[in-house]
C-alpha cells in the first residue's frame, strides 16, 4: 500500500532521525553504565535503546512542535555518568545506584512538567548565552575526557590523564577501530549524505572490528570480550530485572532523594533549555511557532515513561531534527515513526548491536564531543567589551571539568544572576533630562507668565528615568541627581519606563528628599507604574517603604503635565503675587486687548456675552457648530480629545486671561475637540457674526484683534519648537 505524501514524507524522516538518534542513543547509555563496570555496557546499551524508544512515542504525541525529533542527549548522558560515578566512588551498591539513576531520570522529567504547568517554559529560553555555551563546551569536554580511555582499551576507572600517561596499557584493536570510525564519520557528509554520518561510522567501526577478528579469532568470541558492548539479554531476564527495581524503591529514604535533588534540577534544566533552542531554531527554519510550556510538558512526560521502563532520558535534538527536516517531514508524526522503528530495529537487531564495539561508540561520542565545544567563543577575546562573557564561559566549562557538573550548573546560575546584574549597570538608568525653561505644561499661559517661566523655570528639572532602580544602580542614579541637588528647588522624576525598584533605591530616594526638605525644595514623582513586570504598585510601594507621607516634602502626580503645571504655579506664585487673585478680570486686564481705547473696549464688551460655568460642565464637544471665540476671566478651562467613550487625550489648560475657541473663530468650521471647565469660571464670549458687526464701525479694533490672536498663537507656537529642540537634543 502506497502511503500519502505527507505520511510517506513522516515515515522516511522517522527512519533516518532513528538512524541518527539510534547509535548515539547506545553509545550515551554505554557511558552512563559503563562506570558500574564493563559488565554493564549491554544494561546501558539497552537502556539508550528504551530511551529511543519511550521519547520518541510519548513526546512528540502530546507535545505538537512538528518535526521536532526527541532522543537521549549528550547533556543527559554527562549528568547521569557523572552522577554514577561519584555514587560508586562513595562505595554505592549497584542495584541502588542502578535504581537512583531511573530515579534521577524519572526526578527531572517530573521537574519538567512542573516547569511547564507554571509556565517557565519562556523563561527558561532566556538562560544567558555565555552560560549555555560555557555549560554545553564543558559537557562536551567531559564526554571527550570520559571517552578517550576506552578509545585506547584503558583498564576500567583510569582517568583521562591517567590514560594518556599509561601508553603500555594502550589496546591497539581498540584505536584502531575507534581511528576508522572518526575518519569515516567525518569523510561521509563529503560523499554522501543520504545516509547518517554516525550510521556510516559505526558501520566502518564495526568492519574494521571483523576485520581484525580474522586475524585474531579471540575478538570473534562474545563471551567475556571487554571489547564489545555484549549480549543484551532475554526478555524475560529484561523484565525480572525491571520489576527487582522498582521493588526496591522501598529502600529509598529521604538522604537519597536529598542526594539526587541537585543532580535531578540540574538535569531538567538542561534537557528544557537543549530542547527548546532546537525549537527556536526549527521556528526560523520552517516559519512555524512552538508553544514552550505545552513542548516542556510532553518532554517531561516521555522523560518519565522512559525512566519507568529503564530507559534514559533525552530532548530535543538537533542534528536528529535536522535530519527529519531534510528527508521531507512535515508533522510530528515522524516523530513517533522514530520510536516505533527503534524498536523494531532493538527486535531485529539485537543480536547486532551485541557486536557493535565500545570504541567505535566511544568514537562517536568523542566526535560528538568536539562538536559541542562552542569555539566560536574565542571571538569574545578580540574585543574587550566582551571579554567578561568568555570568562563567564571559561569558568562554567573550569568547574564542569574540575569539580562536577553539578557544581558547574550551581556556578551558571550565579553568574546569570551576575551577568544580569552587570547588564543592568552598564546601561544609564537616566534617559533624559530637561529644565522647566525648555518644557513646559499643557496649561496655556500668557505672555508674561511665559516670560517669568522662562527665566526662573531652571529652579525645577525634569528627570525621566528607565531600566531598573536597584542595588546596582543607586549609586549610578544618585549622581546623575547630585548636581541638581544643589540648584534645583524641584526634582520632577518622571517614573513611566521605570521597571523596579528595591528599598535600596527607595531609600537613596528617600535621601535625596530629606535633603531637598532642607532648602524648602520638593521631589516630585509622576505617571509611576501601577504594573510593574513583577506586579507591584510602585505607590503602593514607596507608602510601604515610608517613601510618600502626607507631611513629607514629595507630591505624587499621575501625569508629567500635572507635575509641571503644579511646578510652575509655584514659580508663578512666588514671582507675582496678584496669581492667586480670583477676580474677574476686566475686559482691558485681558491680554489680547490690553493698549486699546476705553470708548472702543466698552463698546466691544457691550456685544459681547459673559457667561458662568462650574467645574466639570462641558462648554462644546467635538463635532459641535460653533463661531465663538472664548476669553476667560476667571478660573481654568480643559481642553480635550476624546479618543474613545471613557477616554481622552489632554491637550491643554487655559487659565485667567488666556482664550480658546479661536479655531472655530477663524475658519466657522465645526469644534475639533470638547471644551471642560476645570476649576468654576467665567467667561467673554464674542461670536464671529458680532465681532463681523463691530468690525464695521471699529475697523482698527477689529484689525488689533486678529493681530493680537495671532501674535499669541505664534508665541505658543515658538515655546513648543524650543520644547521639540531640547527633547531631540
Amino acid at each position: 500500500m502506497k502511503l500519502p505524501k505527507p505520511e510517506a514524507g513522516a515515515f522516511w524522516g522517522g527512519l533516518a532521525a532513528m538512524l541518527v538518534a539510534l547509535p548515539s542513543a547506545i553509545a550515551f547509555g554505554v557511558t552512563i553504565y559503563s562506570p558500574l563496570g564493563a559488565s554493564y555496557a549491554a544494561q546501558g546499551a539497552l537502556a539508550g535503546i528504551l530511551g529511543v524508544t519511550a521519547l520518541g512515542l510519548i513526546a512528540p504525541a502530546l507535545g505538537g512542535t512538528n518535526r521536532l525529533i526527541t532522543a537521549p542527549c549528550a547533556p543527559a548522558a554527562a549528568v547521569l555518568a557523572a552522577f554514577a560515578l561519584e555514587s560508586m566512588h562513595n562505595g554505592g551498591d549497584l542495584p541502588t545506584v542502578i535504581l537512583m539513576l531511573s530515579v534521577l531520570g524519572l526526578t527531572a522529567g517530573l521537574l519538567q512538567i512542573f516547569f511547564g504547568t507554571v509556565r517557565l517554559g519562556r523563561l527558561i529560553e532566556y538562560m544567558p548565552y555565555p552560560v549555555v555555551s560555557g555549560y554545553l563546551s564543558g559537557v562536551g569536554l567531559y564526554i571527550i575526557a570520559a571517552q578517550v580511555p576506552k578509545l585506547l582499551g584503558a583498564p576500567k576507572g583510569m582517568h583521562f590523564w591517567e590514560s594518556l600517561a599509561a601508553p603500555g596499557l594502550w589496546k591497539w584493536q581498540g584505536m584502531i577501530v575507534g581511528a576508522v570510525t572518526i575518519v569515516v564519520m567525518l569523510g561521509a557528509p563529503r560523499v554522501t549524505k543520504l545516509v547518517p554520518a554516525a550510521i556510516l561510522g559505526l558501520l566502518a567501526g564495526v568492519l574494521a572490528y571483523f576485520g581484525l577478528g580474522l586475524a585474531d579469532p579471540v575478538l570473534l568470541t562474545l563471551e567475556g570480550n571487554s571489547f564489545v558492548v555484549g549480549s543484551l539479554g532475554g526478555g524475560g531476564s529484561f523484565t525480572d530485572a525491571m520489576t527487582s527495581r522498582w521493588h526496591a524503591m522501598s529502600g529509598i529514604g529521604f538522604e537519597q532523594i536529598m542526594h539526587i535533588a541537585v543532580p535531578a534540577l540540574t538535569l531538567a534544566v538542561l534537557l528544557s533549555i537543549d530542547t527548546l533552542k532546537t525549537c527556536v531554531v526549527l521556528d526560523a527554519l520552517t516559519r512555524s511557532r512552538h508553544k514552550s510550556n505545552r513542548e516542556l510538558i510532553a518532554q517531561g512526560l516521555g522523560n518519565v515513561a522512559s525512566a519507568v521502563i529503564g530507559g534514559i532520558p533525552g530532548a530535543g535534538t538537533m542534528g536528529a531534527t535536522l535530519v527529519n527536516i531534510s528527508s521531507g517531514a512535515m508533522s510530528r508524526y515522524s516523530g513517533i515513526f522514530e520510536g516505533v522503528l527503534a524498536l523494531i530495529a532493538f527486535l531485529l537487531l539485537g543480536a547486532f548491536i551485541s557486536w557493535v564495539p565500545v570504541a567505535a561508540l566511544a568514537a562517536i561520542l568523542i566526535v560528538i564531543g568536539v562538536r559541542m565545544i562552542d569555539r566560536h567563543s574565542f571571538q569574545f577575546l578580540k574585543q574587550r567589551s566582551t571579554m567578561l562573557d568568555f570568562a563567564v564561559i571559561a569558568a562554567v566549562v573550569v568547574t564542569a571539568l574540575t569539580i562536577s557538573l553539578i557544581a558547574a550548573s550551581g556556578v551558571g546560575i550565579i553568574l546569570a544572576v551576575f551577568l544580569f546584574i552587570r547588564e543592568q549597570i552598564g546601561g544609564t538608568v537616566v534617559r533624559h533630562k530637561v529644565r522647566c525653561n525648555e518644557t513646559f505644561s499643557k496649561r496655556v499661559r500668557t505672555h508674561e507668565e511665559m516670560e517669568i517661566l522662562v527665566a526662573h523655570g531652571e529652579r525645577g528639572i525634569v528627570v525621566e528615568l528607565q531600566g531598573s532602580l536597584f542595588f546596582g544602580t543607586t549609586n549610578q542614579l544618585y549622581s546623575a541627581l547630585e548636581p541638581e541637588l544643589k540648584t534645583r528647588d524641584y526634582i520632577i522624576l518622571d517614573m513611566r519606563r521605570v521597571q523596579s525598584v528595591d528599598v535600596t533605591a527607595a531609600h537613596m530616594l528617600d535621601q535625596v528628599k530629606d535633603m531637598l526638605a532642607e532648602r524648602q525644595g520638593f521631589l516630585i514623582f509622576s505617571q509611576l507604574p501601577q504594573n510593574l513586570p513583577s506586579g507591584r504598585d510602585m505607590q503602593q510601594y514607596f507608602d510601604q517603604v515610608g517613601l510618600v507621607r502626607p507631611e513629607s516634602p514629595v507630591r505624587v502626580f499621575g501625569e508629567l503635565d500635572e507635575a509641571l503645571e503644579w511646578v510652575e504655579d509655584r514659580i508663578l506664585k512666588d514671582a507675582i503675587c496678584e496669581l492667586g487673585e480670583q477676580e474677574a478680570l476686566a475686559l482691558n486686564e485681558i491680554e489680547l486687548f490690553k493698549g486699546r481705547k476705553a470708548d472702543t473696549l466698552a463698546a466691544l464688551e457691550q456685544n459681547m456675552e459673559k457667561r458662568s460655568y462650574k467645574a466639570g460642565d462641558k462648554i462644546f464637544k467635538r463635532g459641535d457648530f460653533g463661531d465663538e471665540l472664548f476669553l476667560i476671566r476667571k478660573g481654568a478651562v480643559r481642553i480635550m480629545l476624546p479618543l474613545s467613550e471613557k477616554q481622552s487625550h489632554h491637550l491643554g489648560t487655559f487659565g485667567r486671561g488666556a482664550f480658546f475657541g479661536e479655531m472655530a473663530f477663524l475658519d466657522g468650521d465645526v469644534r475639533s475637540a470638547d471644551a471642560v471647565v476645570f476649576s468654576d469660571a467665567e467667561l467673554y464670549v464674542l461670536s464671529r457674526k458680532t465681532f463681523d458687526t463691530v468690525a464695521e464701525e471699529h475697523k482698527k479694533l477689529a484689525l488689533g484683534l486678529m493681530e493680537g490672536l495671532a501674535s499669541v498663537l505664534a508665541s505658543r507656537l515658538r515655546y513648543t519648537n524650543t520644547e521639540l529642540r531640547v527633547l531631540e537634543s
